[in-house]
């Protein structure tokens, strides 16, 4: 499975983006898909995932009620709506794909072994 993501930009704050993840293959249907992000200075972290036909989802704390994911497995695609979005979300959002659930709490550390397949980054930048 390759993937990916696309749809960062500079927003201001309490403004909206939606991100995409295109992923290859014919079985994207059998793999959760992930939103993770890192920020300057910081680790990576989770941010939200589905399974995988989209009837489950999860999210961290920091971005519950703000953040929406979602999937088109017709189109293989996964997609991050963010809305509400302030300065401490500015990060390089990363979509991952995994054959198994894993469980992010909070302060969770994240590697990239944790997941099979990692996209490359897009920038969101969020100014005050």
């Amino acid at each position: 499975v390759q993937l990916q993501a696309s749809g960062g930009g500079l927003v201001q704050a309490g403004g909206s983006l939606r991100l995409s993840c295109a992923a290859s293959g014919r079985t994207f249907n059998s793999y959760y898909m992930y939103w993770f992000r890192q920020g300057p200075g910081k680790e990576r972290e989770f941010v939200a995932t589905i399974t995988w036909g989209g009837s489950s989802t999860y999210y961290a704390d920091s971005v519950k009620g703000r953040f929406t994911i979602s999937r088109d497995n017709t189109k293989n695609t996964v997609t991050l709506q963010m809305n509400s979005l302030k300065p401490e979300d500015t990060a390089v959002y990363y979509c991952a794909a995994d054959r198994q659930y894993k469980y992010y709490g909070r302060d969770a550390k994240v590697t990239t072994n944790d997941m099979q397949y990692w996209g490359k980054g897009t920038q969101v930048t969020v100014s005050s």
